[in-house]
């Protein structure tokens, strides 16, 4: 096998190991990483060891996420305030054309789903990545993670349940959730939260990643009415400021704010039987400095 085909074979199979180090690790330089050392590994591999150059490659890239995840843990432990994923920019386009499975990769790189994936096992999550993300069969999982396909389907079955209760109920058209995060933008930056609270659910929840870099609550904001007002104190200083465009990030309609051609915040909705169940607000400069908004 040439060097070139060893390079070829690997940028064949690049976006897949990206996306699954990304689902498991949710920060792309922790993602790169992974993938880059599973390049080392794969270029430097013995070629008659290697009978599927695919399954050597996400076995690979699977296990280094595994690997570093159980090493992250500590650190997000340590972490000042909510924790939420790097945002990424997912104009999915041409390469994906079925719908079914643009949907599917969709949710499944969502900040709602990532959110709930930190709360399981690293085998776990491997599991439901592989699984519900790509659609690896039983037994390639099985063999990815040198286990038993009995084990895998128990992991699997227990990570869908786990991710199915608390993620949202429900599918939503992206033109509505666009709709509702103009809207609520609109009320923000006016100031109206009357009319914030009729786009808000009772029980909402704001969560907000800063780091302790950037200025940002430090605690989730629960009910409307909290939530409402602190929307509403912040909203005007967004649009006085700051540039404001509409980007798909993580899946799903966001507005990225920017000074000077740098991302300063994201603000996403989850948005659940007509709604918004959840604001999503990342402030983290080390999360925004990657993000593509030109």
């Amino acid at each position: 096998m040439t060097a070139d085909t060893v390079t070829d074979l690997f940028e064949e199979h690049r976006s897949v190991l990206t996306g699954v180090a990304y689902r498991m690790l949710g920060r792309v330089a922790d993602a790169e990483d992974v993938v880059q050392e599973a390049w080392l590994r794969w270029s430097s591999a013995d070629r008659g060891d290697v009978r599927e150059p695919r399954a050597f490659l996400v076995t690979t890239t699977t296990r280094l996420a595994i690997d570093r995840l159980r090493h992250l843990q500590s650190r997000r432990e340590a972490y000042v305030g909510p924790w939420l994923p790097e945002p990424v920019v997912t104009e999915f386009g041409r390469t994906v054309p079925d719908s079914a499975e643009r949907a599917v990769l969709a949710e499944s790189v969502s900040l709602a789903v990532l959110v709930v994936l930190e709360s399981l096992s690293p085998l776990e999550r491997a599991v439901f990545v592989l699984r519900e993300a790509f659609g690896f069969p039983y037994a390639e999982i099985a063999a990815t993670l040198d286990r038993s396909e009995s084990a895998v389907r128990q992991l699997a079955g227990r990570a869908k349940r786990h991710v199915e209760e608390r993620k949202p109920r429900y599918a939503v058209d992206p033109a509505v959730r666009r709709d509702l995060t103009e809207r609520f933008l609109s009320a923000a930056a006016g100031g109206d939260l009357e009319h914030m609270l009729t786009l808000l659910a009772p029980d909402v929840r704001l969560v907000s990643d800063s780091g302790g870099n950037a200025k940002a609550p430090r605690r989730i904001i629960e009910t409307a009415r909290k939530v409402g007002r602190f929307l509403v104190a912040v909203g005007q200083g967004w649009r006085g400021t700051l540039d404001v465009r509409p980007l798909e990030i993580n899946g799903a309609p966001a507005l990225v704010f920017s000074s000077d051609g740098k991302a300063d915040t994201v603000v996403q909705a989850e948005v659940d039987g007509g709604v918004i169940q959840c604001v999503y607000i990342l402030r983290n400069p080390d999360k925004l400095a990657s993000l593509a908004i030109d």
